[in-house]
């Protein structure tokens, strides 16, 4: 990318030449320590890995006021990438909605909620896309993902509808956002490569997508207008870094890789789900017999004791 004359270099990243520069958000840019600490620090982790990562549409995210950033998921860095396109508009934060599971790790959720991300209670949904509805009309930029998981096929999952609702209700503009290349660097059930693996990582951010009508509809339109942009960047991906090998695991069946089929990931899913749900039961069984046994000791204890004292009388 670097000899390619229709890009330049900015703030470490690759963007199509003529990407207006704009002044620094007001509040959001001196930040601390979502701006001041995270992002730097994220910024040298890249760069010691060797990620060359090219953002094309970056003029959709406004400067000021508020978006939502609908992105597909097909790796765990997706909360890293999703946010640079908002990092390159006068470096604008993105308050990503994550499963509250992880705000209940000691030092990560003390840190997402420094960074003043959304905790979703995926039982009580309502409070989130409360909460989500809220930051939109305080002029934040929200990122959801509507697959909800990691996409196994990365392919596009069904999505929910929770991110055309919140959108309509805060009257905010719901921006689709597509990633390629992150399921290379970390995903479910393939290696790791967090080395310095000089992967290259694209990512688009569309035009709005009209969220008024019925919200399955418009999720559906949602799903389709990010369907085309991801086509255009995996063609895009593979004219400038392909071809590749036929049998990737990174790279769906239906362009000649091996991972998993849509209704293959469906499965897999289905166990992991089975899989956890059983292991906190396993879990709450365990704490269960616990405290059983330590009122069955007690209540030895006290009825020892209580025949000493009969005893004695």
């Amino acid at each position: 990318m670097s000899g390619n004359k229709r890009f330049e270099r900015r703030s470490g990243f690759y963007v199509p030449r003529g990407l207006p520069t704009v002044p620094d958000h007001p509040q959001e840019a001196k930040e601390a320590p979502y701006n001041r600490v995270m992002i730097p620090l994220l910024r040298r982790i890249m760069s010691a890995q060797g990620l060359t990562i090219t953002v094309f549409g970056a003029e959709n995210i406004p400067t000021t006021g508020p978006a939502l950033l609908a992105i597909n998921h097909t790796g765990f860095y997706d909360f890293i990438f999703a946010g640079i396109p908002a990092f390159l508009r006068g470096h604008r934060l993105v308050r990503f909605m994550s499963k509250q599971e992880v705000f209940k790790v000691p030092v990560i959720g003390k840190l997402m909620r420094s960074m003043d991300h959304l905790p979703v209670d995926r039982a009580a949904g309502g409070t989130s896309r409360t909460e989500a509805v809220e930051r939109l009309r305080r002029g934040q930029l929200v990122g959801i993902f509507p697959e909800a998981t990691i996409s196994r096929a990365f392919q596009l999952k069904d999505f929910k509808n929770g991110a055309v609702r919140i959108a309509d209700e805060a009257d905010a503009p719901l921006l689709p956002v597509v990633i390629w290349g992150s399921q290379r660097v970390w995903t479910k059930d393939l290696p790791k490569h967090l080395g310095r693996s000089n992967t290259p990582i694209f990512i688009r951010v569309g035009e709005p997508v009209a969220t008024s009508g019925d919200p399955d509809v418009a999720t559906e339109r949602l799903k389709s207008v990010m369907s085309e942009l991801l086509d255009v960047v995996r063609d895009d991906y593979t004219r400038t870094y392909g071809p590749f090998p036929s049998g990737e695991p990174w790279i769906p069946s239906d362009e000649g890789g091996s991972a998993p089929t849509l209704i293959d990931a469906a499965r897999l899913d289905a166990e992991e789900r089975a899989a956890r749900k059983e292991r906190k039961e396993a879990k709450v069984s365990e704490r269960l017999n616990k405290r059983a046994d330590a009122a069955l000791g007690n209540a030895r204890t006290f009825s020892a004791r209580l025949k000493n004292l009969l005893r004695k009388r």
